[in-house]
This record gives structure tokens, C-alpha cells and sequence, in this order.
């Protein structure tokens, strides 16, 4: 199995939405976001399969260490392998690369946050640092473009952390900031509970409000000559913005469930948006 291979097969098996808007690319541009999103999934299940913290610590390194050594020229895992031919095409820098993993990290240092400035901090690392290096793939032109991504980055993450709640309560984490559940007066035992109540329903529509005002701030940013470069990461808004807003529709019912768009419908919204430019 070829290093493209591998980064295909890691993408396609994750059932992400992203995976929808990366067919509409053109190959040389697919092959290195398929590489980039797989290394974000290679990073993220060392921590979320992780049974010891010890060992999830030991493997991030080693992926730190491999990300330097890509940028050095000496790539040895097939993901790497497969993302190194477009370091300099694309301007992708190891900074970036860095911060992701500095993300996933962070998932093994707190469980809570205590306010939405050290919540947005996490964003940053596992989304927006993506995010920005997603748009320079795509062919970004203008610097108000990385601007954009950014905050889309944002947004993508905060519907996560919406939709994610009960299944990450199960894991003994929640990301809605601590002064925001004393401000709606909901207990972290509820939610790890998964005890529903109107408080924790005007909680989670305050999230979804931010998530909403996010999508907004960021289409406001993309500049007009960068918008066809960008339509893969406006697939992934319109699949993503369609799911918060069915979880809004459904009343914030996710500390028992997961709701999610069927992969047709995924596919029929990028298609859509694609079709638009």
C-alpha cells in the first residue's frame, strides 16, 4: 500500500464530513489534504484509544519528532511520507503541525474549561491551526483568506463540542466552559449523567448561538476572489451548519445519542454547494 493509500484509506474509514468535500478537488490538491486530515486522525486516536495516559504522551512525541523530521526531508510514516511532497508546494508550515498535536495533548491535561477564552485556546489547536493550513491547500491568495479559515475552524469545533456532549461526558470530559453551566445553573453531574433539563437546553442554545455567529464572522472574511478556491471548506460549512441546526431542531438532545446527516445527504450538500461556486 502506497503512502497516498494509506492517508485515502485512514480518511475514507473515518466517515468524516470532510471527506465529501475533498472529492471535488483536483488530485493534487485531494492527495494533500488526505494526508493532512489523516494525520489529524492519526494524532487524535493516539489520544482518544489511549488506555494509558503515559503511553498516549510517548506516541505524541514521537509524532512531534516525525513532524520534524518530515520537514527535515525524512518522513517515515506513510502519512508524512504522503504529505511531504506538498510542504512547499502549499507554504505548509511545522508550526501549524505542531499546535494540532499541542491540541491533542491538551485533551490529556484537562477535562474542563473554565471559561470560554481557555475553550476557544483548544479550538484553536485542533481546529483553526487545520483550518488554515486546510486553505492554503485549497489556494488561498489572500491573508484575510487564512483569517477566515481560522474562524471557520472555530466554528467546525464548537459544533463538535455541541453535538459531542454525552459522549464526551462519557469519557469524563465537557467542554462547555464552567462559569456557562454556573451561569444556566446546570451541574457537571447532570451531563455526566446525562440528566436533560430546560436549563441545559437554554445552556446548549447559547452554544449554538456563538457556533451560529462563528459561521457568520468567518463567510464575512473570505474575500470574493478566494471563493472558488475555498468551496471545499464551504461544503464542510454547509454540511456542518445543516447539522446544527438539525441539533437545534431536535432541542439539544445529545446526552443519550448522537445525531448526524446520512452520507447522501452529506454528499447531496456538498454537491449543492459545489454546483453554487
Amino acid at each position: 500500500m502506497s503512502p497516498d493509500e494509506y492517508c485515502q484509506q485512514k480518511t475514507a474509514q473515518s466517515g468524516s464530513s470532510f471527506y465529501y468535500s475533498f472529492l471535488f478537488l483536483p488530485p493534487e490538491r485531494r492527495r494533500a489534504i488526505t494526508a493532512l486530515y489523516a494525520f489529524c486522525r492519526e494524532v487524535d486516536d493516539t489520544v482518544d484509544e489511549a488506555t494509558d495516559q503515559g503511553v498516549a504522551r510517548i506516541k505524541l512525541a514521537w509524532w512531534r519528532n516525525e513532524v520534524a523530521q518530515a520537514w527535515a526531508g525524512n518522513p517515515t510514516h506513510p502519512v508524512t511520507q504522503a504529505l511531504a511532497p506538498h510542504i512547499a508546494s502549499y507554504d505548509l508550515t511545522q508550526e501549524h503541525m505542531q499546535a494540532i498535536i499541542d491540541g491533542m495533548e491538551m485533551d490529556l491535561d484537562q477535562t474542563r474549561y473554565l471559561d470560554y477564552a481557555n475553550l476557544q485556546k483548544y479550538c484553536w489547536h485542533v481546529a483553526s491551526a487545520v483550518g488554515i493550513l486546510s486553505a492554503k491547500i485549497f489556494g488561498a491568495t489572500d491573508a484575510r483568506t487564512l483569517e477566515y479559515a481560522e474562524k471557520l475552524g472555530l466554528a467546525f469545533q464548537l459544533t463538535n463540542i455541541i453535538r459531542d456532549v454525552g459522549e464526551d461526558a462519557r469519557k469524563g470530559r465537557i467542554y462547555l466552559p464552567v462559569n456557562e453551566l454556573q451561569q444556566f445553573d446546570v451541574k457537571a453531574a447532570e451531563i455526566l449523567n446525562a440528566k436533560y433539563s430546560d436549563r441545559f437546553e437554554k445552556l446548549m442554545q447559547f452554544q449554538a448561538d456563538r457556533a451560529q455567529r462563528a459561521y457568520d464572522d468567518a463567510f464575512a472574511l473570505l474575500p470574493k476572489q478566494d471563493r472558488r478556491a475555498q468551496r471545499p471548506g464551504l461544503m464542510m460549512a454547509a454540511i456542518y451548519r445543516t447539522l446544527l441546526n438539525e441539533i437545534e431542531h431536535d432541542r439539544f438532545h445529545v446526552l443519550n445519542q448522537r445525531i448526524s446527516l446520512t452520507p447522501l445527504r452529506k454528499l447531496w450538500l456538498a454537491w449543492k454547494t459545489y454546483v453554487r461556486g
